[in-house]
């Protein structure tokens, strides 16, 4: 009888010496796990931080361009509005803005003059 409980105490030891050794790589495992998806997941922001630069550099570089274009029509504009290539001072941009006030104010004074139609 004696030797059946020292055969089951040894038993019950072994499981437990299994049980703890099991429960160990199971740690171990898990904790390969969290680093390996610590990893994953340092690594797609990494990538995600370089697609959005990338994003932005270019919608700065898209910004710009437009920004240039509007600045060469402006130009256009202007060369065809003042003329071309004469250099046109801020005395002559001053004497054209007079005029167009001119025309805008008097403009205003004839329609305030004109009645309005009843309905």
């Amino acid at each position: 009888m004696k030797q059946i409980i020292k055969e089951v105490f040894e038993a019950e030891e072994k499981a437990g010496a299994i049980l703890r050794q099991a429960q160990s790589q199971a740690a171990e495992i898990r904790q390969a796990a969290e680093r390996e998806v610590s990893e994953s997941l340092s690594a797609a922001k990494e990538q995600a931080r370089q697609i959005i630069q990338s994003a932005v550099e270019e919608a700065k570089r898209q910004a710009d361009e437009v920004c240039q274009q509007k600045l060469r029509d402006a130009e256009q504009a202007r060369e065809t509005l003042l003329g071309p290539g004469k250099g046109r001072d801020a005395a002559d941009l001053d004497a054209l803005v007079e005029t167009l006030c001119h025309v805008v104010q008097n403009t205003e004074h004839e329609t305030d003059r004109r009645p309005w139609p009843e309905h």
